[in-house]
């Protein structure tokens, strides 16, 4: 019965703590001073085995171990985040190339941009769209490789005159297994800020909006 009012007086020690404290948690501390005030308060003619003793030691040691795993985690995290606003900071006014279909073009400069061409074709061509959705030109490729295709557009119409800068749609196609099939393509963007924060970093990219982090293929082109 000692044993019993040993440990609840012990117990009822550390809930006072709690009180007062705002609900502390029973740490490793706390947990060997019950084992030492059960061990002080245990029945002598009737003593603690062996094994419990060390069951409970084998507990204490399991109480520690998720303490420093606990602190290592905290450690990991700190250093995730400071990596993140290091990424983010350099990331900021720098080009990504990202999947997408529209960009927003500087159409006094060469637009340059790219294709995923699973199989080879003889006949790869680019429709380029204005923000009306109108075809203003058609960027003619024809035979190509497999694999990743580039392709250029000098910012003007089909009729060859100069158009003003904007967001563009760029429709990819080439014909494969007797079929005309729509292709993926890489655009670039350009990185307005950054956010922080959640399980992934997010771009605010120039006229596309949010994308996460791990969309983006190529960085600073």
């Amino acid at each position: 019965m000692s044993t019993v009012n040993g440990v609840s007086s012990a117990l009822d020690q550390y809930q006072i703590k709690s009180d007062t404290t705002a609900n502390k948690e029973l740490g490793k501390n706390e947990f060997l001073n019950l084992l030492v005030a059960q061990l002080n308060n245990q029945n002598p003619l009737e003593p603690q085995s062996n094994g419990e003793f060390i069951a409970q030691l084998a507990q204490f040691s399991q109480v520690e171990g998720i303490e420093k795993l606990n602190s290592s985690m905290g450690s990991l995290l700190s250093g995730y985040q400071s990596s993140q606003a290091l990424q983010a900071s350099s990331l900021v006014g720098r080009k990504v190339i990202i999947p997408t279909d529209k960009a927003v073009v500087d159409t006094s400069e060469s637009f340059k941009a790219s294709m995923v061409l699973p199989t080879s074709s003889s006949n790869v061509y680019v429709n380029v769209y204005d923000n009306a959705g109108s075809v203003v030109n058609r960027i003619n490729m024809g035979e190509q490789a497999a694999g990743n295709v580039s392709f250029i557009w000098d910012g003007k119409n089909a009729s060859g005159n100069q158009l003003p800068p904007g967001t563009y749609k760029f429709e990819a196609q080439a014909t494969y297994e007797g079929e005309t099939k729509a292709l993926y393509t890489m655009l670039p963007a350009n990185v307005d800020s950054v956010v922080l924060g959640g399980s992934e970093l997010m771009l605010n990219l120039a006229g596309l909006g949010s994308v996460p982090l791990s969309q983006v293929q190529v960085i600073g082109q």
